[in-house]
C-alpha cells in the first residue's frame, strides 16, 4: 500500500533543508521549515511555504528537541518528516515519535536506526553478521601495546567527540574531552576506543533499499581527505578501488543492510588498508553530506528516491550504471593555518562563477553548488561552519579535479577566512592527482596544502597597489569639489599620496604620484597603471596585463585576480587612544563560551600549556600559552560568554 505525501517538514536547517526543499518543489510537495532564533533570516526559512519557530538558538534548545519538532509538524499539517543529516537524523526515539504521531518518517525503520545508533552495538551486530570489524577497546584497559588508539563518540559523527591518543598519559583527558564534546553535539556522552590506523582509506558505499526486498548499491565514495576526522574532499568512484575490491565492499554493504532489515537510503563506511583489507566503521542511517557526488555519476535524485520509498513505491530491479567522475569540496568558514579555527561574522560576498546554484543533478560537465549562504549572510557560532559544498562532474577524474580547482580559485568569498586555498591546493597536488589519498594526506602534505596560500607575498604587494589606486578613484568619484581632477593632483610637484594596508603580519605602504592624469607608483618600476576605477584596476606587470577586482567594506578590502585572492586591512594614519591591548594579551578568535580554566593569576606557565577551553560551533578549542611566562590577568570565568576579540588572559614573559 502506498501513501502520498502532500506536505513535508524538514527537521533541520541550512543547506540540507534547502536541498530537500528543492526536490519537494519539483514533486509538488509543500515545504515546512523549522528555525531557531539564530536562523530566523536564513535562506531555508525564506524558501519554505510554512515555517515554525523553535525558541532559542542552541541546538539543545531547538533542533535537538523531538517534542518541539513533532509538535511543529502536526501544527503545520505535515504528512511527513525528513531528518536531513546531523541533529536528530539518527535518533531512534525521534523516528518513533514521528511514526507514533501518524507521520511518515523519511528514513529507515526506527529499529534499524536504533541498531546502528550506537557505534558500539553496531560493530557487534556487524561482527555477528560476518562483516569485518576492528576490535572494540575498553578505555580503562588500554595498554602501551594498544597505542595509538582512536577515541570515538558512540552516537553521531562529523568528527565530533573524536580524539587520537598516542600516549597513556593523554588517554584520560582525551576520553573526558571526547565525552563532553559528544554530549554537547549529540546529547549522548558515550565513547569507545579502537586501534587507530595511521594511513587507511575511508571508503563508503551508498545503499538504497525498498520494503519489498530490492536493494541497490550505488557505488563507493572515497572520503579519505579529512581534517579533525571530518571529511573535506569526497569523490566517486574511488581511485583506489578496483573491480575485485568493489565487489567485496558491495557484498559487505549488502550484508550489513540485510542484518538490520534496512529500508531507505543509507551509507556503510569502511576503513580500507593499503593491501585491500577493510573493516566496518559505521552505518549512517540517513542521507550523507556527500550524496551529491553519487547523484552526479548516477543521474539519480536520492531525496526523491527517499520519498518514493517512504511512500511505499518499489525500486526498479537495478539502478542505472554510473558514468564519469564527481568530486565534492566542503567549503568551511575556518582558518586552516590556525588549526582550522572556525570563523564567524558577516559573509560580505559569496560567488562561485559558473556554478549551478539550484542543487541540480548535473547532466553534463559542470559545477554544482549546494549552499545555505549568500551575500550578507551572518555566520554564527551555534552551528557547523560549513558554507557550501562545491561539486564538479566531468567524464574523467583529472578533468573533474581541474574544473573544481578552477571554480574555487575564481570564487569571490569576502568577509571571512575560509579553507578555499587549501581545497585548491589539494585538488592541484600531484599526490591527489595520482590517487595517493588516505586519511594522513593533510598531515603528510601540510606545507603544500594547508600552509600555502594561493597568493604569495609578491601578490600581496601588487594587490595593495591595486587597492590604493581603486580607493583614489573612488575618492575622485565621490568628491564634491574638483571631482574631475585626478586624485592628489597638484600644479607643481609635491609629496606623493600614501596608503597603508596590513595583510596577515605584513604591512604594505603604497606611494603614488599623479603626473598629467597618469598615476605612477613609487618604488614599483615594473608596474604601469593601465586603468584605475573604483572597483577595477588594470596593471601591466613586467609586460603582462592583469585585472584586479576590488571590493571595499568597513575595515576590509578584498582584491581578486589571477594572482589569487587577497584580503587587506586599511591601516589608519593615526591610532585611536585606548585601542591598544596590553602586551601578552590573548584574545578570543571567535565568540564562544568558556568551558574550563586550568590556570590562576600569578601561575607560571610554559609555552604550549593549556590555559582555558572555549566552546564554539559545537567544538572545543584550547587556548594555550604562546610563550613561557606568568599569568598576570585572567578576566574571564567558567560559563562566561565572550565576544570575538575579548581578552581571555594576559601572559607576561619572565624577561
Amino acid at each position: 500500500m502506498t501513501r502520498s505525501i502532500r506536505s513535508l517538514l524538514v527537521a533541520n536547517r541550512g543547506e540540507i533543508a534547502r536541498r530537500v526543499f528543492r526536490t519537494c518543489a519539483e514533486l509538488g510537495i509543500a515545504r515546512i521549515a523549522v528555525f531557531s532564533d539564530a536562523d530566523a533570516e536564513s535562506l531555508h526559512v525564506a524558501e519554505a511555504d510554512v515555517s515554525v519557530r523553535l525558541p532559542g538558538s542552541a541546538p539543545s534548545e531547538t533542533y535537538l528537541r523531538p517534542d518541539l519538532i513533532v509538535g511543529a509538524a502536526l501544527a503545520a499539517g505535515a504528512d511527513a518528516v525528513h531528518p536531513g543529516y546531523g541533529f536528530l537524523s539518527e535518533n531512534a526515539a525521534f523516528a518513533r515519535a514521528v511514526v507514533d504521531a501518524g507521520l511518515l518518517w523519511i528514513g529507515p525503520p526506527p529499529e534499524a536506526v536504533e541498531a546502528m545508533g550506537s557505534k558500539v552495538a553496531a560493530k557487534r551486530i556487524m561482527d555477528r553478521a560476518g562483516v569485518p570489524v576492528l576490535p572494540e577497546l575498553d578505555p580503562s584497559q588500554i595498554t602501551q601495546s594498544d597505542l595509538p588508539v582512536l577515541v570515538k563518540a558512540s552516537a553521531g559523527g562529523g568528527g565530533r567527540g573524536m580524539r587520537v591518543v598516542r600516549s597513556l598519559d593523554a588517554l584520560a583527558d582525551a576520553v573526558a574531552d571526547a565525552r563532553a564534546e559528544a554530549a554537547a553535539a549529540f546529547g549522548d556522552p558515550t565513547v569507545f576506543c579502537e586501534r587507530f590506523i595511521e594511513a587507511g582509506r575511508h571508503i563508503e558505499v551508498q545503499i538504497l533499499a525498498d520494503r519489498y526486498g530490492t536493494g541497490w548499491t550505488l557505488g563507493e565514495r572515497e572520503c579519505s581527505i579529512q581534517r579533525r576526522h571530518q571529511k573535506v574532499v569526497e569523490e566517486t568512484p574511488s581511485p583506489f578501488v578496483d573491480d575485485e575490491l568493489r565487489t567485496r565492499l558491495f557484498d559487505a554493504a549488502r550484508t550489513a543492510a540485510k542484518a538490520i532489515d534496512y529500508v531507505g537510503a543509507g551509507t556503510v563506511e569502511f576503513l580500507v588498508a593499503h593491501d585491500g583489507r577493510f573493516s566496518f566503521l559505521e552505518m549512517n542511517t540517513r542521507l550523507q553530506v556527500e550524496h551529491p557526488v553519487t547523484e552526479c555519476v548516477t543521474g539519480l535524485d536520492l531525496v526523491a528516491l527517499q520519498i518514493r520509498v517512504a511512500e511505499g513505491h518499489r525500486l526498479p530491479a537495478e539502478p542505472p550504471p554510473p558514468h564519469g567522475h564527481a568530486i565534492e569540496a566542503r567549503l568551511y568558514a575556518e582558518d586552516p593555518a590556525a588549526d582550522w579555527r572556525p570563523q564567524s561574522g558577516m559573509l560580505r560576498r559569496f560567488e562561485i562563477p559558473g556554478a549551478h546554484v539550484g542543487f541540480a543533478v548535473l547532466g553534463a560537465s559542470g559545477i554544482r553548488l549546494d549552499s545555505a549562504v549568500t551575500h550578507g549572510s551572518s555566520i554564527g557560532t551555534h552551528y557547523d561552519p560549513m558554507l557550501a559544498k562545491v561539486i564538479a562532474w566531468a567524464p574523467d577524474r583529472a578533468a573533474a579535479a581541474r574544473r573544481l580547482a578552477a571554480a574555487l580559485a575564481a570564487a569571490k568569498i569576502h568577509g571571512l577566512r575560509t579553507n578555499r586555498d587549501m581545497l585548491v591546493n589539494i585538488l592541484r597536488h600531484d599526490a591527489f592527482l595520482a590517487g595517493h589519498t588516505d586519511t594522513a594526506f593533510l598531515e603528510r602534505h601540510r606545507a603544500q596544502t594547508v600552509a600555502e596560500p594561493l597568493a604569495d607575498d609578491e601578490a600581496h604587494r601588487v594587490c595593495a597597489i591595486a587597492a590604493a589606486l581603486a580607493q583614489a578613484a573612488a575618492n575622485r568619484r565621490d568628491a564634491r569639489v574638483a571631482a574631475r581632477l585626478p586624485s592628489g593632483w597638484r600644479n607643481v610637484p609635491s609629496a606623493p599620496q600614501r596608503r597603508r594596508y596590513r595583510c596577515g603580519e605584513a604591512e604594505h605602504e603604497v606611494a603614488y604620484h599623479t603626473i598629467r592624469s597618469r598615476q605612477v607608483v613609487l618604488g614599483a618600476e615594473d608596474i604601469e597603471v593601465v586603468e584605475a576605477a573604483p572597483d577595477r584596476v588594470v596593471l601591466e606587470i613586467s609586460g603582462l596585463c592583469r585585472t584586479f577586482d576590488v571590493a571595499r567594506y568597513p575595515g576590509l578590502v578584498c582584491v581578486d585576480s589571477s594572482l589569487g585572492p587577497v584580503a587587506l586591512v586599511p591601516v589608519p594614519r593615526f591610532t585611536e587612544p585606548g585601542r591598544a591591548l596590553a602586551a601578552g594579551s590573548l584574545t578570543a578568535q571567535m565568540p564562544g563560551t568558556v568551558l574550563r580554566i586550568a590556570v590562576t593569576v600569578g601561575q607560571s606557565v610554559a609555552a604550549g600549556e593549556p590555559l582555558l577551553w572555549l566552546e564554539a560551533m559545537k567544538m572545543q578549542h584550547v587556548v594555550a600559552a604562546p610563550t613561557d611566562g606568568q599569568v598576570t590577568d585572567l578576566p574571564v570565568a567558567v560559563g562566561q560568554q565572550v565576544d570575538q576579540g575579548a581578552v581571555l588572559a594576559v601572559i607576561t614573559t619572565r624577561e
